[in-house]
């Protein structure tokens, strides 16, 4: 007999996973909500990061966690249907999501739920994609019916990519209030949000890396020399206009990448500093065509037998899920 109803349990339990999405330093600013049998989706200001004022880095980390929570649904056989900005009086509301019975589960979905619960940030550098006219094309499988940009760097780009990357870290170099905020993310005391020490580089790590936001480093030993520099292959997502409904939609597609990217065995960094100033945006949108890009992925091969670095941590299902009455 077909489930009509999905239950509680269920529902708590792709939140659960869901809220394994990325966000800007590891903020976590979701609120999901339970009413009836609606699922609700906020953006918690409570949680927005001070350079982050406009909510634009917070709008990407809600739609990756959207779109997380659809790849475990799917698995779980259920389709969602999703009412994005659904109250024009509350800017925080970002979905109503409602559940419908799938006619079945693929083998496909179970790998992409899969890849939710392993994807990690990986901040080292990566040797190169093996076959990546094959994982390019099942990139744009994945992304081919998101209303967004996806570009790959051209190695001839990727000079012009760094020089982006090197100013997006000269502009900041003298901005106390962002390495304040920096270190704040980074300190060792975080429980359940911010970036943990396991997660971050050591200066040599760092320096082999061109592309990247550079973080308070750690004073560990360097790993991956046998690497070299990293030979990622960097995508660029691009909004289709510049409105929350378009910076949503970008997580979402952030999301498909990351797990298209994790299921083809390959480690990922998402990366949004060279987005956040005018003057590298317009760098990164020359190399593009495409004039509102939001947030680039690095993607690459670790080594084989890597340790495996721990989860970062995440709040409680307590603090960001709750149940309405009514």
């Amino acid at each position: 007999m077909m489930k009509t109803a999905v239950t509680l349990g269920e529902i708590e339990d792709a939140v659960h996973s869901a809220c394994r999405a990325p966000s800007f330093h590891n903020s976590q600013p979701w609120i999901w909500v339970l009413e009836s049998t609606t699922l609700r989706l906020f953006l918690d200001p409570d949680q927005l990061v001070d350079t982050d004022s406009a909510g634009r880095q917070a709008l990407l980390s809600c739609g990756a966690a959207l779109d997380h929570l659809r790849v475990v649904m799917a698995a779980r056989g259920w389709e969602i249907l999703v009412d994005r900005f659904p109250n024009p009086n509350n800017r925080h509301h970002l979905a109503d999501i409602d559940f419908r019975q799938s006619v079945g589960i693929t083998t496909a979905q179970r790998r992409d739920a899969d890849a939710v619960a392993r994807r990690r940030s990986d901040r080292l550098p990566y040797g190169p994609v093996e076959n990546l006219a094959a994982f390019e094309m099942l990139l744009r499988l994945a992304v081919k019916d998101r209303p967004t940009h996806v570009d790959l760097i051209t190695p001839q780009q990727r000079v012009k990519l760094a020089e982006a990357s090197h100013l997006a870290e000269a502009l900041r170099m003298y901005d106390t209030e962002y390495h304040a905020e920096l270190a704040w993310w980074t300190a060792p005391f975080g429980a359940t949000t911010g970036i943990p020490h396991s997660a971050l580089v050591s200066a040599a790590e760092s320096d082999r890396v061109e592309v990247g936001r550079t973080f308070p480093v750690t004073h560990i030993r360097e790993r991956r020399q046998d690497v070299g520099d990293d030979q990622a292959t960097i995508v660029v997502i691009s909004a289709l206009d510049d409105t929350p409904r378009g910076i949503l939609a970008c997580g979402e597609t952030l999301s498909a990448v990351l797990i298209e990217a994790t299921g083809a065995s390959l480690a990922s960094c998402t990366l949004t500093h060279v987005t956040e100033h005018p003057a590298t945006r317009a760098m990164i949108s020359t190399l593009t065509g495409h004039p509102l890009p939001q947030v680039l992925v690095r993607i690459g091969v670790a080594p084989e037998f890597d340790d495996v670095p721990p989860p970062t941590p995440r709040r409680p299902l307590s603090d960001v899920f709750h149940v309405r009455a009514g």
